[in-house]
Protein backbone atom coordinates (compact mmCIF):
# COMPACT_ATOMS: atom_id res chain seq x y z
CA UNK A 1 0.00 0.00 0.00
CA UNK A 2 1.09 3.53 -1.08
CA UNK A 3 0.56 6.69 1.33
CA UNK A 4 -2.49 7.87 -0.93
CA UNK A 5 -4.17 5.19 -0.52
CA UNK A 6 -3.94 4.72 3.17
CA UNK A 7 -5.10 8.39 3.57
CA UNK A 8 -8.10 7.76 1.40
CA UNK A 9 -9.20 5.12 4.02
CA UNK A 10 -12.22 5.02 6.06
CA UNK A 11 -10.37 3.94 8.90
CA UNK A 12 -8.08 6.82 8.36
CA UNK A 13 -10.63 9.66 8.41
CA UNK A 14 -12.29 8.02 11.61
CA UNK A 15 -9.00 8.31 13.24
CA UNK A 16 -8.14 11.73 12.28
CA UNK A 17 -11.97 12.57 13.09
CA UNK A 18 -11.42 11.27 16.64
CA UNK A 19 -8.42 12.69 17.35
CA UNK A 20 -9.59 16.26 16.34
CA UNK A 21 -12.97 15.58 18.47
CA UNK A 22 -10.14 14.77 21.41
CA UNK A 23 -7.94 17.94 20.88
CA UNK A 24 -11.31 20.10 20.82
CA UNK A 25 -12.39 18.31 23.70
CA UNK A 26 -9.13 19.34 25.88
CA UNK A 27 -9.21 22.50 24.43
CA UNK A 28 -12.49 23.35 26.09
CA UNK A 29 -11.68 21.41 29.43
CA UNK A 30 -8.46 23.51 29.25
CA UNK A 31 -10.62 26.72 28.67
CA UNK A 32 -12.87 25.44 31.48
CA UNK A 33 -10.13 25.15 33.77
CA UNK A 34 -8.52 28.55 33.00
CA UNK A 35 -11.87 30.36 33.75
CA UNK A 36 -12.44 28.66 36.88
CA UNK A 37 -9.12 29.53 38.16
CA UNK A 38 -9.93 32.85 37.13
CA UNK A 39 -13.19 33.33 38.77
CA UNK A 40 -11.47 31.94 42.23
CA UNK A 41 -8.49 34.05 42.20
CA UNK A 42 -11.05 36.91 41.77
CA UNK A 43 -13.53 35.77 44.87
CA UNK A 44 -10.15 34.87 46.83
CA UNK A 45 -8.88 38.30 46.31
CA UNK A 46 -12.25 40.32 46.72
CA UNK A 47 -12.92 38.63 50.33
CA UNK A 48 -9.84 38.93 51.39
CA UNK A 49 -10.34 42.94 50.67
CA UNK A 50 -13.53 42.88 51.93
CA UNK A 51 -13.16 44.51 55.04
CA UNK A 52 -10.66 46.85 54.17
CA UNK A 53 -12.91 48.43 51.33
CA UNK A 54 -16.00 48.34 53.31
CA UNK A 55 -14.76 49.25 56.96
CA UNK A 56 -15.68 46.22 58.63
CA UNK A 57 -18.00 46.00 61.53
CA UNK A 58 -18.55 48.89 64.70
CA UNK A 59 -17.85 46.07 66.94
CA UNK A 60 -14.74 44.96 65.66
CA UNK A 61 -13.60 42.29 63.21
CA UNK A 62 -13.18 39.44 66.10
CA UNK A 63 -16.20 40.63 69.01
CA UNK A 64 -17.25 37.56 71.18
CA UNK A 65 -14.79 35.64 69.32
CA UNK A 66 -13.08 34.42 72.36
CA UNK A 67 -15.84 33.03 73.99
CA UNK A 68 -17.11 30.94 71.06
CA UNK A 69 -15.66 27.56 69.71
CA UNK A 70 -13.83 28.46 66.46
CA UNK A 71 -10.71 27.11 66.83
CA UNK A 72 -10.33 24.49 69.42
CA UNK A 73 -6.98 22.70 68.94
CA UNK A 74 -5.82 24.93 66.13
CA UNK A 75 -5.40 27.84 68.00
CA UNK A 76 -6.86 30.41 70.54
CA UNK A 77 -7.99 33.86 71.16
CA UNK A 78 -7.57 35.17 74.93
CA UNK A 79 -5.60 36.62 77.08
CA UNK A 80 -1.60 35.86 77.79
CA UNK A 81 -1.25 34.59 81.21
CA UNK A 82 2.69 34.46 80.86
CA UNK A 83 5.48 34.07 78.24
CA UNK A 84 8.31 32.08 78.57
CA UNK A 85 11.58 31.02 76.53
CA UNK A 86 9.22 29.93 73.21
CA UNK A 87 5.72 29.75 74.23
CA UNK A 88 2.99 31.41 76.20
CA UNK A 89 -0.06 29.96 78.06
CA UNK A 90 -3.54 31.44 77.06
CA UNK A 91 -6.57 31.81 78.94
CA UNK A 92 -8.87 31.23 76.03
CA UNK A 93 -12.82 30.16 75.95
CA UNK A 94 -14.28 29.37 79.04
CA UNK A 95 -11.21 30.42 81.05
CA UNK A 96 -9.43 27.50 79.38
CA UNK A 97 -5.27 28.02 79.23
CA UNK A 98 -4.01 26.74 76.37
CA UNK A 99 0.38 26.97 75.84
CA UNK A 100 1.07 28.35 72.23
CA UNK A 101 4.82 27.29 70.88
CA UNK A 102 6.70 29.56 68.42
CA UNK A 103 9.26 28.91 66.13
CA UNK A 104 11.35 31.54 63.74
CA UNK A 105 8.43 31.28 61.46
CA UNK A 106 5.43 32.30 63.88
CA UNK A 107 4.42 35.70 62.07
CA UNK A 108 3.59 38.38 65.37
CA UNK A 109 1.80 41.28 64.40
CA UNK A 110 0.00 43.94 65.62
CA UNK A 111 -1.55 46.44 63.22
CA UNK A 112 0.71 46.24 60.43
CA UNK A 113 3.52 46.16 62.57
CA UNK A 114 5.92 42.89 62.91
CA UNK A 115 6.40 42.26 66.57
CA UNK A 116 9.40 40.28 67.93
CA UNK A 117 8.50 37.68 70.42
CA UNK A 118 10.56 38.79 73.26
CA UNK A 119 7.78 42.14 72.91
CA UNK A 120 4.52 40.18 74.15
CA UNK A 121 4.06 40.29 77.74
CA UNK A 122 1.19 39.29 79.70
CA UNK A 123 -1.97 40.88 79.86
CA UNK A 124 -1.79 41.28 76.22
CA UNK A 125 -4.68 39.73 74.30
CA UNK A 126 -4.58 37.54 71.49
CA UNK A 127 -5.30 35.44 68.80
CA UNK A 128 -3.36 32.42 67.56
CA UNK A 129 -3.42 30.13 64.59
CA UNK A 130 -1.58 26.81 64.07
CA UNK A 131 -1.25 23.20 64.38
CA UNK A 132 -2.74 21.10 66.81
CA UNK A 133 0.74 19.25 68.39
CA UNK A 134 1.08 15.36 70.35
CA UNK A 135 1.20 17.40 73.82
CA UNK A 136 -1.97 19.33 73.18
CA UNK A 137 -0.11 22.38 73.15
CA UNK A 138 -0.56 24.47 69.35
CA UNK A 139 2.47 24.76 67.17
CA UNK A 140 1.51 29.12 66.09
CA UNK A 141 2.03 30.19 62.36
CA UNK A 142 0.85 33.45 63.17
CA UNK A 143 -0.21 35.45 66.22
CA UNK A 144 -2.62 38.61 66.44
CA UNK A 145 -1.82 40.96 69.13
CA UNK A 146 -4.93 43.76 69.83
CA UNK A 147 -4.66 46.85 71.48
CA UNK A 148 -6.53 46.61 74.88
CA UNK A 149 -8.54 49.67 74.26
CA UNK A 150 -9.99 48.51 71.23
CA UNK A 151 -12.47 45.73 70.57
CA UNK A 152 -10.61 42.97 69.85
CA UNK A 153 -10.30 44.04 66.45
CA UNK A 154 -9.88 47.39 64.55
CA UNK A 155 -13.30 49.50 64.76
CA UNK A 156 -14.70 50.44 61.25
CA UNK A 157 -13.41 53.22 58.74
CA UNK A 158 -10.80 52.78 55.87
CA UNK A 159 -7.60 50.62 56.56
CA UNK A 160 -4.50 52.68 56.27
CA UNK A 161 -1.96 51.46 53.54
CA UNK A 162 1.02 49.62 54.67
CA UNK A 163 3.49 52.02 56.53
CA UNK A 164 0.72 54.53 57.94
CA UNK A 165 -0.71 54.13 61.37
CA UNK A 166 -4.43 54.30 62.24
CA UNK A 167 -5.60 57.75 62.58
CA UNK A 168 -6.57 58.35 66.60
CA UNK A 169 -10.46 58.35 66.56
CA UNK A 170 -11.02 59.73 69.76
CA UNK A 171 -10.17 63.26 69.38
Amino acid sequence: MNLPSILQTKKFKWLVLGLSATVVLLLVFQLGMFVGYRKAAFTFRWGENYHRVFGGPKEGFLKGLESQDFINGHGTAGEVLSVSNNSLVVKGQSNVEKVITVDGTTVIRKGWQTLNFSELKAGDRIVAIGAPKEDGSVAASFIRVFDPAEPFGPGPGPMPMPGQSFPNLNK
